[in-house]
């Protein structure tokens, strides 16, 4: 399994959750990472990424409220979510390839973990 998604959960309006992407060592050398999200019913949806030199690129509706981070050590990517909105309500996909890491160019997905923000 190249990236292991983990930190999931449910989480009241306005809270905060951190979301973990392990890698092996090879993906998080070569590739950018990055999440996607989907909501039943809704396409996936780009979220954020960051490559290997610590930058980075939001949607506009998570900037602001969400940060991606490497931790090299572990070999993960991490999505701190802070002012959770319902609207944030979805399975989150860890993904890696090449920046900016369009949909078509996803080189690995990782198996979803669910967020679920409470009213």
């Amino acid at each position: 399994v190249q990236l292991q998604a983990s930190g999931g959960g449910l989480v009241q309006t306005g809270g905060s959750l951190t979301i973990s992407c392990a890698a092996s060592e090879r993906t998080f050398t070569s590739y950018s990472m990055g999440w996607f999200r989907q909501a039943p019913g809704k396409e996936r949806e780009f979220v954020a990424v960051i490559n290997w030199s610590g930058r980075t690129n939001y949607r506009d509706s998570v900037n602001g409220r969400f940060t991606i981070s490497r931790d090299s050590a572990k070999k993960a990517v991490n999505l701190q979510m802070n002012s959770l909105k319902p609207e944030d309500t979805a399975t989150y996909f860890c993904a890696s390839g090449p920046w900016p890491l369009a949909p078509r160019n996803v080189r690995s997905w990782g198996k979803g973990t669910q967020v679920t923000v409470s009213s």
